[in-house]
């Protein structure tokens, strides 16, 4: 059953993806004309060029957010369940959060925490 059972769920995977697409495709009404293809903000025209470079501090609080964010629904589980885990969970948790805390020392240090 191992690895049967991994090549359907790889075919069924891809089936799906691409039974998804090419229904799209099939069903959707396409039409091509010059205002489909601009750059839409906000409902505002677009004024100048649109290859505009962003400071890389934007990207960095934004990756630096989603880890902890992520890493907080990994909490969640935890506790939900803390009186059943007992003292070997307390543990756990206690050491996954000093690597938080460090990860979170160690992005202060970089300044990935400075808005620009």
């Amino acid at each position: 059953m191992g690895s049967a059972a991994l090549i359907l769920l790889l075919i069924c995977g891809v089936a799906f993806a691409v039974g998804g697409m090419a229904l799209s495709w099939g069903i959707a009404k396409s039409s091509k004309n010059k205002v489909k293809g601009e750059p839409y903000e906000c409902g505002i025209p677009t004024t100048g060029t649109n290859w505009i470079q962003f400071n890389v501090g934007y990207y960095l609080f934004a990756i630096v957010f989603l880890i902890f964010d992520v890493e907080l629904v990994f909490m969640y589980p935890w506790a939900v369940a803390v009186t059943k885990v007992g003292m070997p969970g307390l543990i756990e948790i206690i050491v996954f959060m000093f690597i938080l805390f460090m990860g979170l020392l160690y992005a202060w240090k970089r300044g990935a925490l400075k808005w620009m």
